[in-house]
């Protein structure tokens, strides 16, 4: 049945209630939201029990998302009958037509971008079946879906309200020039996040750390710029165009995720090695924030002025423990060389005296 059939048939009911146009589009206005709030009801009401059969997540949030919209629809459906039986101007008519025709169409792209990123949100967590969305290249593919969503939305108002696309487009590329010129800092941000999602040298759970020294972890990768969390609970919004143009150290990029401690301290001359080399490993290995696998190792590294310098290496699960792991060994490594006596050197001299000078009589 088509619109102008549908519209008749409701019509129709409503003059065998009353002759007066605007109770007629009411009476329409109500049978219509009824009914289908009715069949809307059944229908999704059956959605949601296959769903349930299904044992996948994402069909049941996509029948959750769109039941609204679909009822919202049919509502405005109810109200577009209603206007058209009303005795209205044909101007008026038209314009209360286009408004709730946008109400539908704001309606339908906001559910769009819900249901699409609720899609991507649970492919990025299938194993082995897209390699290509990963939860840290979900930021590009949602801003990607927002725009594209977004400009579909504006060209669908832009159709509602017959508005010609075309001279838009020819005057959006003089717009351009001073857009870009007023705007070039925005516009360099902007390209430099799409380049940043492009290439993915982080992602969102990463710890970075910058050549201007900022290091924290990546909690958000937007257009414009990056969110970092610090050590101290700080968020620091950095612009995507000066992070495009510096040197990023990833600490969790790489093969695996662990981060490797490098704890330095010096012990003077004489000292045994191998005592040293036993006591600083066996700290390393009892520490429950090392892994066991790398072994911990010592490395001579130099001879210094005022003792000999060692490096221990070991490696804690996260760079996030970095801080209390390095804490924690400094301070049983200190213990340690206390109860064995081993003597961290400090910087000194020492003066040797050849011989001393004679004393003068006539001073005596």
């Amino acid at each position: 049945m088509s619109e102008s059939q549908l519209i008749k048939s409701f019509q129709d009911t409503a003059v065998s209630f009353s002759d007066n146009p605007w109770i007629q589009a009411a009476i329409v206005a109500c049978l219509t939201i009824v009914i289908g709030s009715l069949l809307a009801y059944l229908v999704f009401s059956f959605l949601r029990a296959i769903a349930k059969r299904t044992g996948w997540v994402i069909d049941d949030h996509l029948v959750q998302i769109l039941r609204y919209p679909v009822w919202y629809t049919v509502l405005l459906t109810g109200l577009l009958m209603a206007v058209i039986l009303m005795p209205l101007s044909q101007l008026s008519t038209t314009f209360w037509s286009n408004i709730l025709w946008t109400i539908n169409v704001l309606i339908w792209t906001i559910a769009g971008i819900k249901a699409l990123r609720a899609i991507l949100q649970r492919l990025s967590t299938e194993e082995n079946n897209f390699t290509l969305i990963q939860p840290g290249t979900l930021p590009l593919f949602y801003n990607s879906i927002f725009v594209v969503v977004v400009i579909s939305g504006i060209y669908s108002l832009s159709r509602v309200w017959a508005i010609d696309v075309t001279t838009w487009l020819a005057s959006a590329g003089v717009i351009g020039i001073a857009v870009g010129f007023a705007a070039k800092d925005t516009l360099a941000n902007l390209f430099a996040g799409i380049f940043i999602l492009a290439d993915a040298p982080y992602k969102i759970g990463d710890y970075i750390v910058l050549d201007n020294g900022d290091r924290g972890l990546v909690r958000h990768i937007g257009l414009r710029s990056t969110k970092l969390l610090t050590r101290d609970d700080v968020e620091i919004t950095i612009p995507n165009s000066i992070i495009s143009n510096s040197r990023i150290i990833n600490q969790s990029g790489g093969p695996v995720k662990r981060f490797r401690l490098r704890i330095q301290f010096s012990v003077a001359y004489g000292t045994d090695i191998d005592q040293v080399r036993a006591l600083t490993i066996a700290i390393a290995s009892a520490e429950k924030l090392i892994l066991k696998t790398p072994l911990p190792r010592l490395r001579f590294r130099r001879f210094e002025a005022s003792g000999i310098a060692f490096e221990l290496l070991c490696w804690v699960k996260l760079p996030a423990l970095r801080g209390r792991a390095t804490d924690s060994l400094n301070e049983a490594i200190y213990n340690a060389f206390i109860e064995e006596k081993i003597e961290i050197p400090n910087s000194k001299q020492d003066l040797y005296v050849k011989e001393m000078p004679l004393a003068d009589p006539k001073q005596q």
